[in-house]
């Protein structure tokens, strides 16, 4: 099919973003094409006896039906299941905590909609992303939405030039509020009123429950373990510890008298250290997995920042390459609970310049100590 620069397909995902979108490209003159990814069914997103399609498939075809747009449904729930899915209890089981969303962007969902793109003849994608678009240098960045309660430009590093360069943020210099008001305002009342999506897509429970149900055999394979102080003591059993996260302090069920936090996990030794809020505290960061737009402005950047958690304040540091392409990070002011799998991402002012994986952080005090000079 031949492809046309104002045929656009849009992400549908029948929720009150992507449904903006549609309105807002078509008023802009766009030609547009709808596809709703179906991914994963959870059982609370059926919401009539004998449903055979989730709710978020029929209300975006619905709402193609009303504006008289193209729609196609694609049906990738094994491939999801085999790639994000699978991605997601291995981190777990391997000790680290899984960022499913940045992993699903570029190897799943923007990948399926180019894709798609391609087969449909649309030059260009759109989703509900709350984030904008910057040329700089030769390069395509992304930049944090106006709406920084929801920008979402922390969970799109991973995108590469390819798909950034086909990719259309129509929500980035608006607030949510913003967008209800909109909907309403353009005779969608009822969709403007309607509810968030859920932050993990294909988790409506504990992700506790969820490893247990689709990794039947955890238990099994992990077993309980050894609580220990930072000098090794043994203060009490655990459950398992792919059942625990950097940080965490509720729900450990352990009483030492005082707050606990859990320090560093160990799947080798299944144990999980626990100690007080100052010994999370970091200076250093070791990062894999590393995906930087232009590694020399990363390097040279005098206002360079990091976020290791989603919503989390931006930290000044600083970065030197290691020689097995592993990042040492230095931050400058406080940083806390290094989360092993979570992403850090960086950032020049508003503009992300890349990221990577945090990484296990064994030997990152000899490694701070050799490179002290130049960090």
């Amino acid at each position: 099919m031949q492809t046309t620069e104002k045929r656009v397909l849009v992400g549908m995902s029948g929720g009150i973003d992507s449904s903006a979108v549609c309105l807002m490209l078509q008023e802009q003159g766009y030609e547009v094409v709808g596809v709703t990814l179906r991914t994963w069914d959870v059982p609370s997103h059926f919401s009539t006896p004998g449903q055979e399609e989730p709710d978020e498939v029929l209300e975006a075809r619905s709402l193609a039906r009303r504006l008289g747009i193209e729609h196609h449904v694609a049906d990738v729930r094994e491939e999801f299941r085999n790639v994000i899915v699978r991605y997601f209890i291995d981190e777990y089981l391997r000790g680290r905590t899984p960022n499913p969303c940045v992993l699903c962007n570029p190897l799943f969902k923007e990948r399926v909609l180019c894709e798609w793109a391609d087969r449909t003849g649309c030059a260009c994608i759109a989703t509900g992303h709350y984030c904008r678009l910057v040329d700089k240098d030769g390069y395509r960045y992304i930049v944090t939405g106006d709406d920084s309660t929801k920008d979402q430009s922390y969970f799109l590093w991973k995108l590469p030039q390819t798909i950034l360069r086909r990719m259309i943020f129509p929500l980035g210099g608006m607030t949510k509020t913003d967008v209800r008001t909109y909907l309403a305002e353009k005779g969608f009342e009822a969709k403007a009123r309607g509810g968030e999506s859920m932050e993990i897509c294909f988790i409506d429970k504990d992700y506790r429950e969820f490893l247990k149900e689709h990794c039947p055999d955890i238990d099994e394979r992990i077993g309980p373990g050894w609580f220990v102080d930072s000098k090794g003591l043994k203060l009490g059993q655990h459950k398992g510890f792919a059942y625990y996260t950097i940080g965490q302090r509720k729900g450990l069920e352990i009483a030492l008298g005082k707050p606990a936090y859990v320090l560093k996990i160990n799947p080798a030794k299944n144990t999980v250290m626990l100690g007080d809020a100052e010994q999370l505290k970091a200076e250093y960061m070791l990062l894999e997995d590393v995906s930087i737009i232009n590694r020399e402005e990363l390097l040279a950047c005098p206002e360079l920042s990091v976020r290791i958690r989603y919503r989390s304040r931006p930290i000044p540091c600083r970065v030197f390459p290691l020689e097995n392409g592993h990042l040492l990070v230095r931050f400058l002011a406080e940083a806390s609970a290094i989360t092993p799998g979570q992403s850090a991402v960086f950032y020049d002012g508003n503009r992300v310049l890349g990221g990577g994986f945090i990484a296990f952080q064994q030997g990152i005090r000899k490694l701070a100590q050799e490179y002290a000079e130049n960090i």
